[in-house]
């Protein structure tokens, strides 16, 4: 009870010292010239960023447990910044991996014990955390469980992501477009980007969200934070937009707004999950609605050929992006590309290795991404951190003006190893596991054998999660392991209650009576993927450029 007082506490204080910096913040304006001049600065100082980010955040912070695993390793200061002189950042980073310098994506999120060379290294929650940083709102990851990540709100690292989002809307052509986000409040990303478009120097987009925040039974102090920091942010001038209650089923709403900026303005922007932009795009065609004009721009879950067609068809224009809840943009869309994800990596603040993955849960390999921030601004410091993706890593000209600003590397093919992602929303794949092997056989009878969740798309393009349930169960309708799974979403925590909300509202869950299927090698895996990725290759030495065939 004392520690739940003291982290309530401390959540108070530090959501004060969020609210006294937001009016400081909001003053600030950063033009194109100057968001340009501060990436390219970073591009020429990667390596010199990273050795400054790991001296004063790691070799001078006995807690972080990357120090730790240096020592393992052997490397001190002098020795890692001379493996970056003559080696470079990557092929230092690879070299750190094979010395034990990694974190897993499970050991990471606390759910795995951290040890080597026989030795485990304490790491609890804050201990990943940037240790200088003091203004900050603590929010949920929204993919995590109970025992989820906390990541930061904290204006110095929103101030130092300032460059690329007013670059990301120079190059794709939407800086001055009248903008709406259907974006949730928090956990979800709605308020960060609503705050940000301020000193970005944009107009304030209309702000939609599906979740209202205590009515829906999400919580009300996610509801509270937000009233006050839009507050805040009004009394200090800021013509920011409360969020206006959208649920899936009144997408029109958007489709008719996009209409009429375009009809006033010439076009527009629009940007949320896929899936909701999607939804936007079917209430278009639906009610005859011709969006040529519109830049409708989607990230959260991959942009999948069938979703983009539905969008395009609508004359809009369709942008991904690729964002990592710890750090940030991860890549933009690449504007000379036909494929709907492919990103251009955005390496100004982020490096970026592959590692062969064996997939938890799955009979698959995958090469996955592996993490380090570059600025000290970052929240939470990374160094060979694993995210749960993995995709196709290349290095080519593809005369995309991302290329002329240095950044040639391209990430394609981006999926979730961990997670089963719907509607913008994930959940961690271990906390589905839990419900397939003990919530559903203890309420309905078989055993784990029996259930199995498929991720799919249906004949729309939505992602659906498809929960097969062998015909020897006997249900007492269709519908109720939907229900019992919901219910188990709200008990895991902030991630499995924003899911709950979502994939409810979506109707994303759906039962089909058929046998569990088995792999190639005749295993019987609780989640499948309709469609199996490539099996990882080894990376190639010395870069980021590793490739699956």
């Amino acid at each position: 009870m004392a520690r739940g007082r003291e982290n309530i506490g401390g959540e108070a204080t530090a959501f004060a010292k969020f609210i006294v910096g937001l009016p400081r913040f909001l003053r600030r304006r950063m033009t194109y010239t100057e968001a340009l001049a501060i990436i390219q600065q970073r591009l020429r100082e990667r390596e010199a960023n990273f050795l400054s980010s790991i001296e004063h955040g790691v070799f001078r912070n006995p807690r972080s447990p990357y120090r730790a695993m240096l020592d393992v390793a052997g490397c001190q200061s002098g020795d890692l910044r001379q493996s970056v002189r003559q080696k470079g950042l990557e092929a230092t980073l690879r070299a750190l991996r094979d010395e034990g310098v990694y974190v897993t994506f499970e050991e990471f999120k606390g759910r795995q014990r951290i040890v080597r060379g026989g030795r485990e290294i304490p790491a609890e929650a804050g201990d990943f955390d940037n240790p200088h940083f003091k203004q900050y709102f603590s929010v949920t990851t929204g993919g995590s469980s109970g025992a989820g990540r906390r990541v930061s709100m904290d204006l110095t690292h929103m101030l130092a992501r300032l460059p690329q989002r007013v670059l990301i809307r120079h190059v794709q052509g939407v800086a001055g477009l009248p903008a709406a986000n259907w974006s949730d409040i928090p956990p979800a990303g709605g308020l960060t980007g609503m705050l940000m478009s301020v000193p970005a120097g944009e107009v304030p987009p209309v702000w939609f969200s599906a979740t209202q925040g205590g009515w829906d039974r999400s919580s009300r102090r996610f509801k509270l934070a937000t009233d006050t920091a839009l507050l805040v942010a009004r009394l200090s001038g800021a013509r920011v937009s409360w969020p206006r209650y959208l649920p899936f089923d009144q997408a029109g709403v958007l489709a008719r707004w996009a209409r009429d900026r375009i009809q006033e303005s010439g076009g527009c922007t629009i940007h949320g999950s896929v899936s909701r932009m999607l939804r936007v795009a079917i209430a278009a065609a639906e009610e005859g609605i011709d969006l040529t004009g519109a830049i409708i721009r989607g990230g959260g879950e991959p942009p999948t050929q069938a979703k983009v067609a539905q969008i395009t068809r609508t004359g809009a224009v369709f942008r991904s992006s690729y964002a990592y809840t710890e750090v940030g943009s991860v890549g933009t869309s690449c504007l000379s590309s036909d494929h709907p994800n492919d990103q251009h990596f955005l390496k100004d603040h982020l490096a970026m290795i592959q590692v062969p993955r064996q997939v938890p849960g799955f009979d698959i390999e995958v090469p996955a991404f592996c993490f380090t921030t570059l600025l000290p601004t970052a929240p939470k410091l990374l160094l060979n951190v694993e995210s749960d993706d993995y995709g196709v890593v290349e290095t080519r000209s593809c005369g995309c003006p991302w290329e002329a600003l240095g950044f040639a590397d391209h990430i394609q093919e981006i999926r979730s190893f961990r997670k089963l992602t719907g509607e913008g929303v994930t959940l961690v794949g271990s906390d589905m596991e839990r419900i397939l092997d003990e919530v559903l056989p203890g309420r309905f009878g078989g055993s784990a054998l029996d259930y199995q969740l498929l991720e799919e798309e249906d004949e729309q393009g939505f992602t659906r999660l498809t929960l097969l349930v062998a015909p020897s169960v006997a249900l007492p309708d269709e519908r109720a392991p939907v229900a019992v799974m919901l219910e188990a979403l709200h008990q895991i925590g902030a991630g499995g209650e924003l899911s709950r909300l979502i994939w409810g509202q979506a109707n994303t869950l759906r039962v089909r009576r058929e046998a569990p299927r088995l792999t190639s090698r005749g295993k019987l895996m609780p989640l499948h993927l309709s469609r199996q990725p490539s099996r990882a290759t080894q990376p190639e030495a010395g870069g980021a450029e590793a490739r699956v065939p």
